[in-house]
């Protein structure tokens, strides 16, 4: 269970959606400082496109928006409900980017958070827990292990507009470490420096696996898009459909749950596993016991024959045997002293 001590929350924050430039290739324009909420297609920008990346330039790592009249601490709750809130709808947005599956998303978003929870003393202590959390979001949308289970066999419906099917089908075409590292440069805004360690790959990889996942975004959708089109692109593909997370109560909840049903079946493993080994060691033998070899047929041995009938001299002989054994001088007598 996490530390019950009161956590400090720094001072005032810049606002969520504050801005801060991105390098792109070629010296093109990235587009996201720019206060104009179109989009590239003429949609008005929703209010949290740019929350997809959850921190600004002048917003030091680790820092979360801090309750209202929450004074100076905060208990371990009323952190975590801070860090939930202030990163939980972006992360739904990218889990959806890198999934193509709301549920799939929301998904992602509850375990991580419900893991994070589990090891609360650890996250609040990180410099940065958005990009802990962020990253376990991602690790649990990309595992492989989820093409597996029956309710992800089969595709959600699309979304409504063409231009964003043709961009997810295209997202959902790339590789997982490339779809990642797409969401994370162009979607979210991290460095490219960043974006490498969090995918745990070379900066000169992360740099070929943006330009490979670029090309293909060109090759696949009608129009052409620079890098902060794309990023426009990519905060309207992720407001389709259900966004809104859970409530940071019911993850906490849940997580707590979780964590009391993997305690009470690992101790009834535990039980088991000493139940049968002290029975093992009882009925076990003490000493080896070599094994009595199987019967094996004897050959070569002539047949027993039955004896035939006695000759005149072998019937003498033997009635002299028996007058002998019992009455001749050869028997031995006990004499009393």
């Amino acid at each position: 269970m996490p530390e019950q001590g009161p956590v400090p929350v720094r001072g005032p924050e810049p606002a969520v959606g504050s801005e801060r430039g991105a390098p792109s290739s070629g010296g093109a324009e990235s587009g996201r400082g720019r206060s104009s909420r179109t989009g590239g297609r003429g949609r008005r920008r929703p209010s949290w496109a740019r929350a997809l990346r959850p921190s600004g330039r002048n917003r030091a790592p680790g820092t979360v928006p801090a309750a209202r009249e929450a004074g100076p601490y905060l208990t371990p709750a009323q952190a975590f409900d801070a860090l939930y809130a202030y990163c939980a709808p972006a992360l739904v947005r990218q889990a959806y980017l890198l999934t193509g599956r709301h549920d799939l998303a929301h998904e992602s978003v509850e375990r991580a958070f419900q893991r994070a929870w589990d090891r609360w003393p650890e996250v609040a202590r990180d410099p940065d827990p958005a990009g802990w959390v962020r990253a376990a979001v991602h690790d649990w949308a990309l595992s492989p292990w989820h093409r597996f289970r029956r309710r992800y066999r089969h595709p959600e419906p699309p979304p409504p507009d063409e231009g964003d099917r043709v961009l997810l089908d295209a997202l959902l075409s790339l590789p997982p470490p490339y779809r990642r590292t797409l969401v994370l440069y162009d979607g979210v805004g991290l460095d490219l420096p960043e974006t490498a360690a969090e995918t745990e790959a070379s900066t000169r990889a992360a740099a070929g696996r943006l330009l490979r996942a670029r090309e293909v975004l060109a090759e696949r959708l009608p129009e052409p898009a620079g890098p902060g089109e794309l990023h426009d692109r990519l905060a309207e593909l992720a407001s389709s459909g259900r966004t809104r997370a859970a409530e940071p109560a019911a993850v906490r909840v849940g997580g707590e749950r979780r964590a009391r049903l993997w305690t009470r079946t690992a101790a009834a493993v535990t039980v088991v596993l000493i139940g049968s080994t002290a029975m093992t060691l009882h009925t076990a033998p003490t000493h080896y016991v070599p094994p009595v070899p199987p019967g094996e047929t004897v050959r070569g041995v002539p047949p027993r024959a039955a004896p035939g009938p006695l000759s005149d001299e072998q019937r003498e002989l033997r009635d002299r045997l028996r007058e002998a054994l019992l009455d001749g001088p050869e028997r031995l007598t006990p004499e009393a002293r």
